[in-house]
Order: C-alpha cells, then sequence, then structure tokens
C-alpha cells in the first residue's frame, strides 16, 4: 500500500491506560485542527463503530469530512490499543513498583488522501481552489503587456514581487510574452492559486495593481502603497471563506430522515451525511451496509446522545446513539 501513497504515522507507548487515551484524543484533535485550520475542511470528531475500527484497536477514533460529491472520507483516524499489541509482542517496562508490566499503545495516522480532500471539497468547475495557507503560490503577478510599456511593467512586477516576498507572501511572476493574459489566468486558476495580481499600462499611472481572487473571482483595486497589507487580509478572507463554504454545504448536506423508506431516498436522491438513531449492534449496522452501501461513519463525541423515544432507523429497536451515516470513499 505505502508504494500508492504516503502516510503521516505514529506509534506511542505509556504507562498507564489514561495516558494513552489522553494521547489518542490529543492526535484526534491535532487532525481535526489541522483540517479546519490548514487545509478548510470542516471535520466531525467521533468513534468508529467496532466492525468499522483498526483491526487490534480497542477504539478508534476519526475525523470524518464531507465531499462535494456527498461522498463522506475518512480524513484521519487516530486509535487506542490498548495492551493488545504490548502482550502480542512482549512490550513491557519495569514500573515504579519494581514489577514488569504491559504497556499502553496508540497509533496514529493520516495520508496523502488529504490531497484529493483538498480538491473535492473546494474544487470548482474552473479548477482547483487552493486553501491560502497550503497553497505553494500564493499571489501570481501577471503583467499585461502592451507595446512599448514591456520594459516598465517588468520592472514594476519585480518589484512588487520583492515587497510581498520579503514579508513573507509565497509569489511568483508569469512574464511569458509570448501567451496572451487570459491564457495565464486560466492557467493560475486551474491550479488554483488564491490571488492573482494583475499590472497593466493604466495601472502604472495610477501606482495601483489589480487582485483578483480565485474564491470568488472578484477584482479589487489596490494602490501599491497598501498591497501588502491589502494582500495579507485578502489571503485571511479567503481562506475563512472557503471552510465557510465549506461548513454551510455539510449543514446543508446533513439530512435526519425519520423512516427507513426516507433513509434510502435520502440517500440516493440527495446524499450526504445522514443523522439517525442507531441501536448500536452489527447485525443493523450490516444489514443498513448491505441494502444501501452506506456505512457508519461515525458516533460523533458531541450530539450522540439518543432522545427520548429514539428507535433505530432499521430495525426499530430502542437507540443506543445517534450516529452518521453515509456512502464513502
Amino acid at each position: 500500500r505505502t508504494s500508492e501513497f504516503l502516510w503521516q504515522e505514529g506509534h506511542t507507548v505509556h504507562r498507564t491506560s489514561e495516558e494513552a487515551m489522553e494521547e489518542t484524543m490529543r492526535m484526534l484533535e491535532v487532525y481535526r485542527e489541522c483540517l479546519e485550520t490548514e487545509l478548510a475542511i470542516p471535520a466531525i470528531p467521533g468513534q468508529k463503530s467496532e466492525s468499522e475500527k483498526f483491526a487490534g484497536a480497542v477504539k478508534t477514533f476519526t475525523v470524518e469530512a464531507l465531499m462535494q460529491d456527498g461522498m463522506a472520507l475518512q480524513a484521519g483516524t487516530s486509535h487506542f490499543l490498548g495492551q493488545n499489541f504490548s502482550k502480542g509482542f512482549g512490550i513491557e517496562f519495569l514500573d515504579e513498583d519494581n514489577t514488569l508490566k504491559h504497556a499502553w499503545t496508540t497509533s496514529w495516522g493520516v495520508s496523502t488522501r488529504l490531497i484529493g480532500g483538498i480538491i473535492m471539497t473546494h474544487g470548482d468547475d474552473n479548477g482547483l481552489r487552493m486553501p491560502p495557507r497550503v497553497a505553494p503560490v500564493q499571489v501570481i503577478i501577471v503583467p499585461i503587456y502592451k507595446a512599448g510599456f514591456e520594459s516598465a511593467l517588468n520592472e514594476k512586477a519585480h518589484q512588487v514581487f520583492q515587497d510581498l516576498k520579503a514579508a513573507g507572501v509565497r509569489v511568483r511572476m508569469d512574464l511569458r510574452d509570448h501567451l496572451r493574459p487570459g491564457f495565464k489566468y486560466t492557467e493560475w486558476e486551474i491550479k488554483g492559486v488564491p490571488i492573482r495580481l494583475e499590472i497593466g499600462p493604466k495601472d502604472l499611472e495610477k501606482e495601483s495593481v489589480v487582485l483578483v481572487r480565485r474564491d470568488k473571482r472578484e477584482k479589487s483595486f489596490v494602490s501599491e502603497s497598501s498591497l501588502v497589507e491589502e494582500t495579507r487580509k485578502l489571503l485571511l478572507d479567503i481562506q475563512a471563506n472557503l471552510l465557510a463554504e465549506a461548513k454551510a454545504f455539510r449543514e446543508a448536506s446533513t439530512h435526519h430522515p425519520k423512516s427507513w423508506d426516507e433513509f434510502k431516498t435520502t440517500l440516493d436522491e440527495k446524499k450526504g451525511l445522514l443523522l439517525c438513531p442507531w441501536d448500536g449492534t452489527a447485525e443493523t449496522e450490516k444489514a443498513i451496509k448491505d441494502e444501501t452501501k452506506a456505512t457508519v461513519r461515525c458516533i460523533p463525541l458531541e450530539g450522540s446522545e439518543p432522545q427520548p423515544g429514539d428507535v433505530d432507523i432499521y430495525s426499530g429497536k430502542p437507540a443506543t446513539c445517534r450516529a452518521y451515516f453515509a456512502r464513502a470513499y
């Protein structure tokens, strides 16, 4: 499997069960925070069902995300392994009471599927929309050439480039003079660069530039004197807007069916996440999966408590929790 994609993975060994569980939950929060803060992907932290947990784990926790096609993505997992692996592999330590004991272990990881998650969460019909915090290029400078102005435009582009670079902005210039501006615009839009900075002959006269944000494709006219400050603000706003859009989509795509027929219809016609009462049994989980291909994505850490009178969406038995169901990659 490692020939197909790359992992970020960790394993820790602890003296007590409490310390191991604390590390398990700490890493789950690290992944959730990374997804939302860096990648602008809203994630639901929760616990996997018995059938969906990692083999050999006592408990598996996950951060689940929703893609624009209505499919769920397991974006990262954190496992409390108990003493299962330490007993199997003889991992012991001498405790403070001078006796040998088996350690308590954890493991956790994400993979390069997160790159796919960025594409499927934020992409649109014009290509990628990269969150500024992880975009390799945050600003692309595109001079709009006109006969007699080439040298002046290139000089200004270099000046703006140095100003932004000195301010810590990841910036590049597109000085290819054999391509029309429209071709360049499309190329950099496809690549998802958050901001396109245009400089034309009229901008030289006005000592200003044009900033075009990739997420909304809106233009703003900015003076050179305030360029660095406005660019920083715009990058922050684009990052926040991408997260807000993704959260709004997830909210609109989270459904609460009241019957089994509504569950199936919603899954086929609306897709998305279905938050439903569940009886917690493997039999019901398997039956739902066999009939709809939907799985229990997670039992959320918040809001999983069943309400009075809740019954399982499939079996009709009293619910033990509320869980998110969805079809997934």
